[in-house]
């Protein structure tokens, strides 16, 4: 590990000198991660992509792409849009990114089984805002909506989120 990575602990992510809280996937931390059972995968995963919602928040970092209307997230395993960014149509199983909800405002997209998806690895392994403190995710790790803001501001593209068993 190095200084400047993410570290996910039992009491919340480690990095630059502080302790951020967070949540994981409700089906805690595996080694073992499949599409669809609610935990985080274990390993070390690169952010590859920042995303954010123009209509709702500042852009928060210069490398930060916008999320446009009709972008969505595929999850259906093992067609050629697994685990990537499509758009509408698009009628397969997918996440969409323009949420009613804050959730996706700001989303740290991981190289979690990217760029070359294999089906039933599980997709859209995201840092994002969580719904309230403690309650857990599909898979991602999520912050306070402040603490997510702040480190967008603190990482750069390859910044390396750490998941230990």
């Amino acid at each position: 590990m190095s200084a400047g990575d993410l570290v996910v602990t039992p009491q919340g992510l480690r990095f630059a000198g502080r302790l951020w809280p967070c949540t994981i996937g409700r089906g805690g931390i595996r080694a073992d991660k499949r599409e669809g059972d609610g935990a985080t995968p274990a390993g070390v995963h690169q952010i590859v992509a920042m995303l954010y919602r123009p209509d709702r928040i500042a852009r928060p970092a210069p490398w930060a792409l916008p999320i446009r209307p009709g972008d969505l997230w595929s999850d259906a395993s093992g067609l050629p849009g697994y685990n990537q960014l499509v758009r509408v149509p698009y009628q397969h199983s997918h996440e969409t990114l323009r949420r009613s909800d804050p959730l996706y405002d700001l989303v740290l997209v991981t190289n979690w089984n990217w760029p070359r998806a294999q089906a039933g690895r599980g997709s859209a392994i995201f840092l994002h805002q969580w719904r309230r403190p403690g309650y857990p995710t599909a898979g991602c790790v999520a912050f306070s909506r402040g603490d997510l803001h702040r480190l967008a501001r603190l990482i750069a593209p390859g910044s390396r989120l750490v998941v230990p068993l």
